[in-house]
């Protein structure tokens, strides 16, 4: 697939990562004040909306690398392809966990395990964004 050049750009990749994360971040703690509210449907709601966050905005852009910008990375050197199976495992471990969230709360409804999975969401997250620009760019 081709690769646009904001990926190619580390400013412009930069700044993906960032805006990703950053909504992702005041999604969660949104959903975390209403459950500490006790407004347990509103944070369930803040809830789907946060997993649809995740998978049309970080996990899209994790397929966009997958299917483009990681293979040209590998085609211009190598000796790089270790690192972008480590990455291509963090998008997995992404993938993993909101597949967990979403099974979790379908199945026992919205519960404070689900926030500790949502923290340990943004953490893989920006762990992963700062190695691959400090390792790809």
């Amino acid at each position: 697939m081709p690769v646009g050049p904001s990926l190619r750009q580390r400013h412009a990749h930069q700044a993906i990562h960032a805006g990703g994360l950053a909504g992702a971040r005041s999604k969660t703690e949104e959903v975390e004040s209403l459950y500490t509210n006790g407004n347990l449907e509103m944070a369930d709601q803040a809830m789907v909306e946060l997993l649809d966050y995740w998978e049309s905005r970080i996990l899209s852009h994790a397929d966009a690398e997958e299917d483009g910008f990681y293979q040209e990375v590998v085609e211009k050197n190598p000796t790089l392809q270790e690192t972008v199976l480590q990455l291509k495992r963090d998008h997995e471990l992404m993938r993993i966990v909101v597949k967990n969230i979403h099974q979790l709360r379908e199945s026992n409804g919205f519960s404070k395990i689900l926030l500790h999975k949502l923290y340990a969401l943004l953490e893989i997250n920006e762990v992963h964004s700062q190695e691959e620009e400090r390792l790809l760019f």
